[in-house]
């Protein structure tokens, strides 16, 4: 069996380490949109495909067998261009996805919206020292609701747009803890925690502080996925699928 699985995430590196150790021959697809990404193991490959048409040559090419879409919850694109192209090719797909925060306690005192642009417009409203935690490639929907404002921007690479002078940037990258996060929002007197519903325990500790200081929080909501396609929460469950088809006889299993 031949697993084409499009990663880039935690629970990607995580079934890669469960194939490779079962002998399952394994490719991993990262976009290549971050300078130093945490590589899986076994062999990897950077960069897009091309499209849908890019996608479904090499799923030809390469024989591939099965795919698991385990991107971002908010790689919206390459969920879609893996969804035409397996259906087109006839190659079975399931989508690895964590959980998002929308069914957590704290959810329901969340502001949540459905795109960034909604975001910036309700952050302008609730705050003046908003912290940024939307990933860099959707800061330009902030810059003018928010230009004026004190706001702190967390980002893996610094982005690609000019920012405004009154924002400060944070290189970072996860996992973050409790007291970490509470020295960052108050050191700079954060009043508004912006993010979208990535979900996972990676950055579940801002969210856990903000709620424990009272501040609004901004969300935005995840985009319906491609119908059709079965949808998975942990690795464990992506090698009961492929079972269930019986596209192995073990599956690591």
């Amino acid at each position: 069996m031949r697993i084409l699985l499009l990663g880039g995430t935690s629970e990607a590196r995580a079934l890669a380490e469960r194939l490779v150790a079962a002998g399952v021959d394994v490719e991993s697809s990262l976009a290549g949109r971050v300078a130093r990404p945490r590589l899986p193991v076994g062999p990897v490959r950077i960069g897009g495909f091309g499209g849908v048409d890019g996608l479904r040559e090499h799923l030809r090419s390469e024989h591939v067998d099965a795919v698991v879409d385990a991107t971002h919850p908010f790689a919206a694109g390459m969920t879609r261009h893996a969804a035409e192209a397996c259906a087109a090719e006839d190659v079975p797909l399931v989508r690895l996805e964590r959980p998002g925060w929308s069914r957590t306690p704290e959810a329901s005192r969340w502001h949540w919206v459905d795109d960034h642009d909604q975001a910036a417009a309700l952050t302008a409203e609730l705050g003046t020292r908003p912290f940024l935690t939307v990933g860099r490639q959707s800061l330009d929907r902030f810059v003018g609701p928010l230009a004026d404002v004190a706001a702190l921007v967390r980002v893996v690479d610094p982005p690609e747009i000019a920012l405004p002078a009154a924002w400060a940037l944070l290189p970072s990258r996860g996992p973050y803890d409790v007291a970490g996060e509470r020295r960052i929002m108050t050191e700079h007197r954060v009043d508004v925690v912006v993010t979208k519903d990535s979900g996972g325990s990676y950055t579940w500790p801002k969210m856990q502080v903000a709620d424990a200081l009272g501040l609004p929080v901004v969300v935005v909501r995840r985009g319906e996925g491609p119908q059709g396609v079965d949808t998975v929460h942990d690795p464990e469950a992506v090698l009961a699928w492929f079972a269930d088809r019986g596209l192995s006889d073990d599956a690591g299993r």
